[in-house]
């Protein structure tokens, strides 16, 4: 198996699944999702759901599918450390302090995505007439 071709798709589902999945559980549960920004203090609830179903839904989607995978990677990373300090920071709360915590991890998981492009197994990669490509082994 050939790790430099299969790692950047896993890691790449890995990281925009839960965001895809939650931009989904917003847009089947608007109401309570707007309630939740408003109790916030957030401006403009109803933009700020839309804005966050486009980010996680579409961003999710497209990060899986490595397509424009740095700026959607950049993207969610700006989103992921704004909900950290829009919502989670009561560090009195532990599962806060947790959730705070796991947004700065998946900041840092597409960061290095940003860091380093998509993969082999990509949109951004494909090129036409052709299959996925092949990564050059070195030497």
């Amino acid at each position: 198996m050939n790790a430099s071709r299969y790692f950047p798709f896993a890691g790449r589902v890995l990281i925009g699944l839960p965001f895809a999945m939650s931009g989904f559980g917003k847009l089947t549960a608007a109401a309570p999702t707007r309630q939740m920004i408003t109790a916030a203090g957030l401006p403009f609830p109803v933009l700020a759901l839309a804005v966050a179903i486009v980010v996680e839904l579409g961003g999710g989607l497209a990060l899986i599918a490595g397509f424009r995978t740095r700026f959607v990677a950049a993207a969610l990373a700006v989103f992921a450390i704004a909900t950290a300090l829009s919502f989670h920071t009561n560090f009195a709360d532990q599962n806060q302090m947790i959730h705070f915590l796991k947004n700065v991890m998946i900041t840092g998981g597409l960061l290095q995505i940003v860091a380093f492009g998509a993969g082999a197994l990509s949109l951004d990669n494909l090129k036409p007439g052709r299959p996925f490509p092949s990564v050059k082994q070195p030497g």
